[in-house]
């Protein structure tokens, strides 16, 4: 395997023979726990707009060598918007004085990325469908990882209404 192919499967996550951006999105939530936890929110951002930038020009670069777009086997795209969707609800959890919050953001983060990932509502659809090579790829997920982490702010801060 090619360290470009390593890389757009997210380490092979998104070689899995069943629902590829549901394990790449799995594979990346841990990764992003640790590196929030153990490195700092700036730090996630830092390697989210990275992996988001490089992999632009790298889903080019396949696309072009394959001669396909949109692979399910392409996953980074899957890691950048889960990561975003998580620092939105964590940043909202850290300030919610109701217990487990924080392991109610993972869980949020996780369920509503996946839910606009899959349902392309608006912009996110739109996105999907119209741009092309590695830009469209990425972008439908970062805004889904926007909107993910947006509605498990308004879930997290709901919550605290009702405690």
């Amino acid at each position: 395997m090619t360290l470009q192919k390593l890389f757009l499967t997210f380490g092979g996550a998104g070689l899995s023979p069943k629902a590829p951006g549901t394990v790449g999105t799995l594979a990346s939530l841990p990764v992003g726990i640790a590196i929030l936890y153990y490195l700092g929110m700036q730090t996630l951002f830092m390697v989210t707009l990275a992996i988001t930038i490089i992999g632009i020009f790298e889903i080019n670069k396949y696309e072009n060598t394959t001669g396909t777009h949109d692979q399910q086997h392409i996953v980074i795209d899957e890691a950048a918007g889960m990561w975003l969707s998580l620092m939105i609800a964590h940043s909202t959890a850290i300030t919610m004085t109701y217990p487990y919050a924080e392991i109610l953001a993972i869980i949020f983060s996780f369920a509503a990325f996946r839910l606009f990932d899959i349902w392309k509502p608006s912009t996110i659809g739109w996105i999907d469908r119209e741009l092309k090579g590695g830009m469209g790829v990425m972008l439908d997920d970062v805004l889904a990882g926007i909107a993910g982490g947006l509605l498990s702010v308004v879930i997290l801060m709901g919550i605290g209404k009702l405690v």
